[in-house]
């Protein structure tokens, strides 16, 4: 008779991240799963398209065993066996994150004996995800440091609600795992302001990129508009990159419907402030991105801004498969995580 590690998705933050690396944990250590109240803390609570395509893709990657998986479900079972490296497309079908998908396969394919090439159809730039910049240069960057070999290319963006985007990731097997360490967060050596426009006026991108010049100082050959001509809907988003030695942030303000131009720069240089002034090299949303694969690498440590109940949720996750000592020391507004075998 299988046995089934139970996970409670109303846990910490209730949300999606639990159903995703609750997935690729089950995979990498052949641990079957049984997943309930999924997504109990939302609003609309159970999985929704994207959580399904990303159940689904981490099915097809290990010929694994599902129930349960439908639109609207709260309740998984999910039996994996072996990670099948192979050339994938996943299309969520609507403007789901694709993003989230790839966060859902890419440990267990990592794990695979040859590399894979995996095509995502959906959004790739979505307001409560993830967007495709943030993985290709500022998660991405700090893998290959930790010895993984993951490259991106983004064939045409996915905005809100249209969705419609495409991007591809070619995965090699992580062969030589390497524990890093980001505790100080060194000189910024480089920063840059993007605001991308599509179907839109190209005059709210340079009213967000004023506001960032005037709240933070930034020169006007820091700040570039890009105006995208291949997406099949409209978008507006605006992009902050700090580039240090370690590591790069990307810090993200989106437009939408009835909100000014001003406040999305206004966002988004209270974010990049907030940031700078804490002086840590790891940002919020990549200290949560990070506690699995560093776990996988066998250990790490990193400083950053206190955790956010999405990444202490993760952290719980991850100590429920690996026999991990995951700590977090909180000093003076930051927190410094580290990551050892027991």
């Amino acid at each position: 008779m299988t046995v089934f590690l139970t996970i409670d998705g109303s846990q910490g933050e209730g949300g999606g991240q639990i159903l995703r690396s609750s997935l690729a944990l089950s995979i990498i250590t052949g641990t079957p799963i049984h997943i309930e109240n999924i997504r109990a803390r939302r609003r609309r609570p159970g999985l929704m398209r994207q959580h399904l395509t990303a159940v689904l893709a981490a099915a097809e990657v290990c010929q694994g065993h599902l129930e349960g998986a439908a639109v609207r479900s709260r309740e998984l079972w999910f039996q994996p066996d072996a990670v099948r490296a192979g050339k994938y497309c996943f299309s969520v079908g609507t403007a789901g994150s694709t993003c989230l998908v790839f966060q859902t396969v890419l440990p267990a394919l990592l794990m695979a004996e040859q590399p894979s090439r995996v095509t995502f159809e959906g959004g790739t730039h979505n307001p409560m995800s993830p967007p495709y910049d943030f993985l290709a240069q500022c998660f991405v960057p700090v893998l290959t440091r930790m010895g993984a070999s993951v490259t991106l290319e983004l064939e045409r963006p996915g905005f809100y609600p249209a969705g419609g985007g495409r991007f591809t990731a070619v995965i090699a097997p992580w062969q030589e795992k390497r524990r890093i360490e980001m505790i100080e967060s060194g000189a910024i050596r480089k920063r840059r302001a993007r605001a991308l426009v599509a179907q839109l006026d190209v005059g709210i991108a340079r009213r967000e990129l004023r506001v960032v010049r005037s709240e933070l100082g930034w020169k006007e050959r820091e700040c570039s508009v890009e105006v995208i001509d291949n997406s099949a809907g409209p978008g507006n988003v605006l992009f902050c990159h700090i580039e240090r030695k370690q590591v790069s942030e990307v810090v993200t303000a989106f437009g939408e419907k009835g909100l000014r131009a001003e406040r999305v720069g206004k966002k988004a240089a209270t974010a990049v402030r907030t940031y700078v002034d804490a002086d840590v090299p790891v940002g919020a949303h990549l200290a949560d991105q990070l506690l699995l694969p560093m776990a996988l690498a066998g250990g790490g440590r990193y400083r950053t801004l206190p955790l956010s109940q999405h990444a202490e949720t993760n952290r719980d996750i991850i100590r429920k498969f690996l026999d991990l000592d995951i700590t977090v020391e909180t000093k003076k507004e930051t927190a410094t995580v580290s990551i050892a075998e027991r």
